[in-house]
C-alpha cells in the first residue's frame, strides 16, 4: 500500500497535492490481459475463487479453531469495503472467507478485491494467473501506480474489497500506523467502511515463513461501520484521506485491545482444562 499512498498524492505532492482523476475504468477489464483470458475469466475466476474459499474455510475453521465476533457488522452491499490490520500474506483469504463463504457460491460478485504487492503475487506467470482470479489488483513498488488507484476506485464502487492500510505485514502483532493512499479511495467513493481486527495470524503465518502452521487459535472481529460524513466535504487531499483512514483504524485500535483481552481470559479459561480443550494453541 505504499506505493498506493504515493500515487493518490502524485508527482506534485510535496508543493500543491494533485487530486487523483476520475475512474473511467470497466471494474472487470484486466489492462495487461487480453480477449481470450477475459473470456474464460468468469468461468476460470468462479471455479478458482471457490475451490480457494472452499479450503481457506477448512483450513481456518478446521485444521485452526477461527472464533470470528462481529460477523452480522458486515452487509452484503455494493461499495464494502473491509480494512483490517496485517499480520500475514494470507490475512485476505482469513477476512473474505469467514464473512461472505459459502454465499459467494450463489454470489460470486461478493467475493472481495484485494490490492496486491507485484513483486509477491504477480511477477511469477502462474501465481499472476492465481492472482487475477483471486480478484487481486496489483500495485507496483517504486513507482506512482496510478493505474492502480484508478483500478482500484471502479472495482469498490461495483464490489466488495479488502484493504490493509498498514500497508505491510506487521512482525509482532503490534498495529501499525495506518496510511493514507486507501484515504483517497475512500474520499471518491464514499464506501461502507467497515473495520476489521484480527489476532493470532502473526503465530500462524510469522513473516519470513512460507507454510502456514496448523492447530493454532484465531480471533476476528468485524466492527460496525464507520460514519465519513464528515470528512466528505472537505477537499479530496492528504491531510482528509489521512484523517479518514485514522478515524477507520481507531476502531481496530479498540477491536485490537478487546481481542487481546479475551484471548489472555480464554487461555486462564483452558488452563484447567483437560488436554484436549487446548488442542489448538490459545
Amino acid at each position: 500500500m505504499a506505493d498506493i499512498e504515493t500515487a493518490a498524492a502524485g508527482p506534485e505532492a510535496g508543493a500543491g497535492e494533485r487530486v487523483p482523476r476520475e475512474s473511467t475504468l470497466h471494474p472487470e477489464r484486466i489492462p495487461y490481459r487480453g480477449p481470450v483470458f477475459h473470456f474464460f475469466w468468469p468461468f476460470t475466476r468462479y471455479i478458482v475463487t471457490s475451490l480457494s474459499a472452499a479450503a481457506a474455510y477448512f483450513f481456518f475453521k478446521v485444521l485452526n479453531r477461527t472464533i470470528v465476533i462481529g460477523k452480522e457488522n458486515v452487509r452484503m452491499e455494493k461499495n464494502l469495503l473491509l480494512l483490517p490490520n496485517h499480520q500475514s500474506m494470507i490475512d485476505g483469504f482469513l477476512v473474505g472467507t469467514l464473512v461472505f463463504f459459502p454465499r459467494t457460491l450463489l454470489s460470486p460478485g461478493l467475493f472481495p478485491w484485494l490490492p496486491a504487492a507485484w513483486e509477491n503475487f504477480f511477477e511469477n506467470p502462474l501465481m499472476r494467473w492465481f492472482s487475477d482470479n483471486w480478484r487481486c489488483i496489483p500495485v507496483k513498488k517504486g513507482r506512482k501506480d496510478v493505474g492502480a488507484m484508478l483500478r482500484m476506485e471502479a472495482c469498490l464502487r461495483d464490489g466488495v474489497m479488502i484493504v490493509f492500510p498498514e500497508g505491510t505485514r506487521t512482525r509482532d502483532g503490534k498495529l501499525l500506523t495506518p496510511r493514507s493512499g486507501i484515504g483517497y479511495v475512500m474520499l471518491k467513493t464514499r464506501p461502507t467502511a467497515i473495520p476489521v481486527c484480527m489476532d493470532g495470524m502473526s503465530g500462524l503465518q510469522p513473516v519470513g515463513h512460507f507454510w502456514p502452521r496448523v492447530f493454532r487459535t484465531i480471533l476476528i472481529y468485524y466492527g460496525k461501520p464507520v460514519d465519513l460524513t464528515e470528512f466528505y466535504a472537505q477537499p479530496v487531499g492528504r491531510e482528509a484521506a489521512q484523517a479518514a483512514i485514522e478515524k477507520v483504524f481507531s476502531h481496530v485500535g479498540r477491536q485490537h485491545a478487546v481481542l487481546a483481552r479475551y484471548r489472555r481470559y480464554r487461555q486462564r479459561l483452558l488452563a484447567g482444562k483437560p488436554w484436549f480443550y487446548r488442542l489448538y494453541k490459545p
